[in-house]
């Protein structure tokens, strides 16, 4: 069934929002992937927080026009799913594990900068630790000198406490 103008405007509309909020897109190939797989890659992605969506070529090519994923243009033919995140490893991830599982899943082309990025790339992207996981690491580096320093000074008064502890054990005894 195919869209009247006014629903491909929003279509258009809807994409070029999320697009221009994006750090990385990534094109992948569906072809051959049944109903119920679409369906769990598009949950995955929801969870984590990734935009997925199939959108025909034509309508994504004038979504992408005047962004920094307009490089993307030449490589939009075929079936194609447009993942789109502002984390660009949660977006490489996604397709990457859902790849392992399902062959008929081929991850084309990505972008992110403006910038086109292979399917090595993509992999490499995929393998680096995640938004979450390295913020964690970062508060925990910062913490670290921190905790250290309260460790210090918790260490004198406790270490005048004990000295004045075994003065007054040795006067009872």
């Amino acid at each position: 069934m195919s869209l009247n103008i006014d629903e491909k405007k929003a279509v258009v509309a809807e994409v070029s929002e999320v697009i221009n909020g994006a750090q990385a897109t990534i094109l992948a190939e569906y072809r051959g992937l049944t109903v119920s797989a679409m369906t769990d890659l598009r949950n995955s992605a929801r969870e984590s927080g990734v935009y997925l969506r199939v959108v025909k070529n034509s309508l994504a090519k004038r979504a992408v026009d005047g962004s920094s994923f307009e490089c993307l243009q030449e490589h939009m033919a075929g079936p194609l799913a447009y993942a789109i995140s502002e984390d660009p490893v949660a977006c490489a991830k996604v397709l990457k594990n859902f790849a392992k599982d399902n062959d008929e899943l081929i991850i084309k082309v990505g972008a992110m900068s403006g910038k086109i990025l292979s399917e090595g790339e993509i992999t490499a992207l995929a393998k680096l630790p995640g938004r979450e996981e390295l913020l964690a690491k970062l508060m925990g580096t910062m913490k670290a000198p921190v905790q250290t320093f309260v460790a210090t000074l918790n260490a004198i008064p406790g270490t005048f406490v004990r000295t004045l502890a075994a003065v007054r054990d040795s006067k009872d005894s």
